[in-house]
């Protein structure tokens, strides 16, 4: 069973690693297709900073303004977009949009990517680990319970000749 373990343990490495390399290759590729259709472009603030709740119920509020910018060149866009605390009306900040020139998120980073691949590769790890531990616990319970119901079958039968003791039912001169 150690051996099978050893085993499991062996092999949970490689998938993992395996998987863990897939996503960061998977990522990288997601990561440079969002930035092809991605841009960044200088807006300029036509309003006083105010806050906006956080996505998360337990999220740090966002500072916010209104924010003008061209792009493409011909088309004007007007919109709220979260700015640094402390903008001020005028102030120009860099903002990424889409190929429309609407407003989009950042293509994913390094860390992003990184951290990404580094947990799917311990995710997969810590899953084949667990189940073929859950395995092993399963099969050296179902050995132990034969071990025990083979060793009392054999002591029911040393037993009352190894301690001079008479089995149920048994009478004098029965041996």
């Amino acid at each position: 069973m150690r051996a099978a373990f050893a085993l499991i343990c062996l092999l949970a490495v490689v998938v993992g690693f395996a998987l863990g390399r897939a996503a960061w290759t998977d990522g990288h590729r997601t990561a440079e297709n969002i930035a092809r259709h991605r841009h960044t472009v200088t807006a300029t603030t036509v309003g006083e900073t105010g806050y906006r709740a956080g996505d998360q119920p337990s999220s740090r509020p966002v500072t916010v303004a209104s924010a003008t910018w061209h792009y493409p060149a011909q088309r004007s866009h007007t919109e709220t977009i979260p700015v640094p605390a402390g903008t001020r009306n005028g102030d120009t900040v860099r903002v990424w949009v889409d190929e429309n020139g609407s407003v989009a998120a950042a293509p994913p980073g390094q860390a992003d990517i990184a951290l990404n691949a580094v947990g799917i590769g311990t995710g997969a790890l810590a899953g084949i680990v667990l189940a073929g531990g859950a395995l092993v616990a399963v099969r050296l319970r179902v050995l132990d319970a034969r071990s025990a119901r083979a060793w009392e079958s054999e002591w029911a039968g040393v037993e009352p000749l190894w301690s001079g003791r008479l089995r149920p039912g048994q009478g004098a001169g029965d041996d």
